[in-house]
């Protein structure tokens, strides 16, 4: 039971009536007598809470900083009007701050044998399931001075999908594959190994790539074309590791990686190559095998949906042994990782030799914008100060880098908004000059 603001306001009153009216315990017991025969009397004539019945409708996935609406249908089956007010309970980072009071709650009226849909609005804020947690309802009488309070567990789950904000350069990269394979209208030849056709030779092309038997029986010069390897096979691991949980700027690293890899499965998934995804630290946390290209996108997406770093030192002979297992022939491995010197020089350089054996490897790490930002400062002596630091934490991560670029890795170090781009044309480098 709930007692309302009006319920204080006629009780005020009333001790008004007996200080100037009726000053006496005789007034005191009849006003409190008649206030609460009155209460009790709107509390039976307030519809049950217990008897109302639920059912979730709604988006069960959206896109982080999306907008995403789930129905709550409301079934009044007493013989009296509901009169409510009703709260929608989801966890805080299922709203904007601040917003989730008044997002949430609803009134309603509610004839008897009558229902009502009810719509909450949701701007998640984080990645990952969120669950709806319960349906408090406060059902007040017809007086409006006491009320019913129940709640109701009504299960729904809302799958928040990593944002992909790199997709914007997708169209750019595409085109440029499309160049690659020699399918747009500007007068170059696909590049690559694997043969693709015959044309007429023109000056200028490489007259290595004249077949000699084709132009004695065509009696001109032919020429072979070429077009980029397909169905190579591609593996996205992502370390999950305490590194990846570091913030740069608002985002994690993690969340960064998240997004290059959906740029890069997109793209190698229109080029006719084979993707699976991998998320490891000491065990699998995420996995994506076997997937058609139409299938990948949103198989990519809703297994990075609910991956969290963990806040554990990563296991690098146990991920280079899952990755031996996952590719048992040649692939390109792309290991979305930190270039700290501790993690690389302890746990990754000695399972090098054993990755990069007979697969292409590629290391992309997150480099912080701030670094870059102190490095250039030198207006008073404490940005000095702070420029040297800068300067001393690029030169630890150059020779790192280069430790990597000795075993013929190829290294991305690239801040947030230029990781997915940069590893994307890395992806394109290799494919053209045939490395996969």
């Amino acid at each position: 039971m709930a007692l309302t603001g009006r319920t204080a306001l006629i009780s005020a009153c009333g001790a008004l009536f007996v200080g100037f009216v009726l000053p006496s315990w005789l007034g005191i017991l009849t006003v409190q007598l008649a206030l609460l025969i009155a209460i009790l009397c709107d509390l039976a004539l307030a519809a049950p809470v217990r008897k109302l019945h639920f059912t979730r409708t709604g988006d069960t996935t959206v896109r982080l900083t999306g907008e995403a609406h789930t129905h709550l249908t409301l079934t009044n089956p007493s013989r009296r009007t509901l009169r409510a007010q009703l709260r929608d309970a989801w966890p805080p980072t299922s709203f904007h701050p601040g917003s989730d009071i008044p997002a949430s709650r609803h009134s309603v009226r509610i004839p008897a044998a009558e229902r009502r849909r009810l719509t909450t609005t949701l701007h998640p804020t984080r990645r990952g399931d969120h669950h709806a947690v319960r349906v408090t309802v406060r059902s007040y009488g017809p007086l409006g001075l006491a009320a019913r309070q129940g709640s109701h567990h009504v299960p729904w789950t809302l799958r928040v999908l990593p944002p992909f904000t790199s997709r914007k350069h997708l169209p750019a990269k595409l085109a440029r594959l499309r160049e690659l394979d020699g399918r747009t209208s500007i007068l170059t030849r696909g590049e690559g190994t694997e043969f693709d056709s015959l044309r007429d030779y023109t000056p200028g092309d490489d007259t290595r790539s004249i077949d000699w038997r084709a132009t004695a029986r065509r009696q001109n010069l032919a020429v072979r074309t070429w077009r980029p390897e397909r169905d190579r096979r591609i593996l996205l691991v992502l370390e999950t590791g305490r590194t990846s949980a570091g913030r740069v700027g608002d985002i994690p690293r993690l969340d960064v990686s998240m997004d290059a890899a959906l740029l890069l499965g997109a793209l190698a998934a229109r080029a006719g190559d084979r993707v699976d995804l991998l998320a490891y630290d000491r065990r699998v946390r995420a996995s994506v095998q076997g997937r058609t290209a139409r299938d990948l996108l949103p198989a990519l997406t809703d297994a990075l949906a609910s991956l969290e770093s963990e806040l554990i030192e990563a296991d690098a002979r146990g991920l280079a042994a899952t990755i031996h297992r996952r590719t048992p022939r040649r692939s390109l491995i792309v290991l979305f990782t930190g270039l700290d010197a501790a993690p690389v020089e302890e746990a990754l350089l000695p399972v090098l030799p054993s990755l990069t054996q007979r697969n292409e490897l590629i290391v992309a790490a997150v480099a912080d914008p701030r670094i870059e930002e102190m490095a250039a400062g030198r207006h008073t002596p404490q940005a000095v100060y702070a420029a040297a630091a800068a300067e001393q934490t690029r030169a630890a991560r150059r020779r790192t880098a280069d430790r990597l670029r000795h075993h013929g890795i190829t290294v991305i170090d690239s801040t947030p908004a230029h990781l997915a781009p940069d590893l994307a044309d890395a992806y394109l480098t290799l494919k053209s000059s045939g490395r996969l």
